[in-house]
């Protein structure tokens, strides 16, 4: 049984795209591999945070998991900022890492935008920090999205280099990318990735939105000329999106959805429907988590503790290798 790991920012709201893409997937893994799972929310300071929200965030994200199907009895799911070993990890890691590497990270010139100066010093080191994520529980596998593919490598060479020079320490993991729906698009630019950080509140289909809400986001749903009811992301990259979405949630291939449409509006009143039944019963759980929310937090003390076993052995193997000496 491979172990897998794999973690979500407790930033924004978790919407469709999340869940078609990463969440759904995870539920199935934690079945079929040693699953870790992580709300990274020391990622989420790269950026400017207001501290209570972030709180409350933390916990509503967890919620939100565990109402879509992840079981903490089954897989290990944690806060990344309840386990220390993290940041310490990250910092040995620095120091095989160089700022070449660093500055050649895409997301860091995106979110970067207004200047380098004005940048936080953990939005440079952030990929770092990932790699630590993942290298402190001997991870084989790491589902990513193409967004990501580029940190999983920097992790690997990291990983790499450190065996290379102080002797076999890491796993060196592999990426494993999400199948159909792994990227579904705003609903009002079919030619940007949803996202939880979108200006388009309208585009953005969140996994608690009302079924009322659902409906009137895909019913508004940017189309495209012509009436052509066919899976072409280049041509048709609204109609394609659609598709794209009933497909994943009625577990068929968009060509194959695609059949028997002639029109915009049956489409997507027909995924909208699709959507929503499919959201139901985590929306449902939700509820029924946010009623007791102390349980979670018990889960989470649980989730720490089994990740702190595996996580306090990696790093005391890195700390050995590197030469740093022991409290012992």
């Amino acid at each position: 049984m491979a172990r897998v790991l794999s973690g979500i920012q407790p930033t924004g709201d978790i919407h469709l795209g999340n869940y078609l893409g990463a969440v759904r997937g995870w539920v199935d893994d934690q079945h079929a591999q040693d699953a870790y799972f992580c709300v990274v929310d020391l990622h989420a300071l790269t950026l400017p945070r207001d501290p209570a929200e972030l709180r409350a965030k933390t916990l509503e994200t967890t919620l939100l998991l565990v109402a879509a199907g992840l079981d903490p009895d089954v897989c290990t799911l944690f806060v990344q900022s309840h386990v220390h070993e993290h940041p310490e990890l990250s910092w040995i890691l620095e120091s095989v890492a160089s700022m070449g590497e660093l500055r050649r990270m895409t997301q860091f010139k995106e979110k970067a935008k207004e200047g380098e100066e004005s940048a936080r010093v953990a939005l440079f080191t952030y990929p770092v920090l990932q790699a630590a994520d993942i290298l402190l529980y001997d991870a084989e596998q790491v589902p990513v999205g193409e967004d990501q593919r580029q940190h999983l490598e920097l992790c690997r060479d990291i990983a790499l280099r450190f065996n290379h020079r102080y002797g076999e320490t890491f796993v060196v993991p592999d990426a494993v990318l999400p199948k159909v729906g792994a990227r579904i698009m705003d609903l009002q630019r079919p030619a940007a990735k949803m996202s939880k950080s979108a200006d388009s509140p309208q585009g953005t289909v969140l996994v608690l939105d009302e079924p009322a809400v659902i409906e009137r986001k895909f019913k508004r749903a940017v189309t495209d000329a012509g009436t052509d009811v066919t899976f072409d992301p280049v041509g048709q990259p609204g109609v394609a999106n659609l598709l794209q979405i009933l497909g994943a949630a009625t577990g068929r291939q968009p060509a194959e959805v695609a059949v028997g449409y002639d029109q915009y509006g049956p489409l997507k009143a027909d995924t909208a429907e699709a959507v929503i039944e499919l959201l139901r019963p985590v929306r449902e759980r939700y509820a029924d988590l946010a009623a007791d929310p102390e349980a979670v937090r018990s889960t989470l003390r649980q989730g720490a503790q089994k990740a702190e076993a595996i996580a306090a052995v990696t790093l005391a193997r890195a700390r050995a290798a590197i030469g740093l000496l022991s409290r012992s």
